[in-house]
């Protein structure tokens, strides 16, 4: 995927963000917002999936333990979705660890208790 394709679905997830936002508003579950934003996504023809799990390696040892990403975007994009009153250092020290983890290039965390929605919208980099 070229720096133009990420950037296209980037408008792409920032849209589809706000428009689960408009329509649901703030003060509801993450896995509420999940399930909305996974029908957006299919309604856009974006392909999704959502809780997928990851293998945890340590040291070159693979664990008889795995993490979930809240939303993988095209097998490229991870979305790391919140809906809390105050996005703390932890929530974006999860993202960045996803994306080192999994080698991917580029993650968005999205707080949906918010006001406006650009407002708990993040993006993070890893090599990008």
């Amino acid at each position: 995927m070229n720096k133009e394709q990420y950037n296209q679905l980037s408008k792409e997830i920032l849209d589809a963000a706000i428009t689960v936002h408009k329509e649901m508003g703030p003060g509801l579950l993450e896995s509420v917002y999940e399930h909305c934003l996974m029908k957006e996504f299919e309604l856009r023809g974006i392909f999704a999936e959502n809780q997928v799990p990851v293998q945890l390696n340590y040291k070159g040892y693979a664990l008889n333990k795995d993490y979930r990403i809240d939303i993988l975007l095209e097998n490229e994009i991870i979305i790391e979705l919140k809906a809390v009153e105050v996005v703390l250092p932890v929530h974006e020290a999860q993202i960045i660890s996803h994306l080192k983890l999994t080698d991917k290039r580029l993650g968005f965390l999205i707080n949906f208790n918010v006001p406006l929605l650009k407002l708990g919208f993040r993006r993070f980099v890893n090599n990008f």
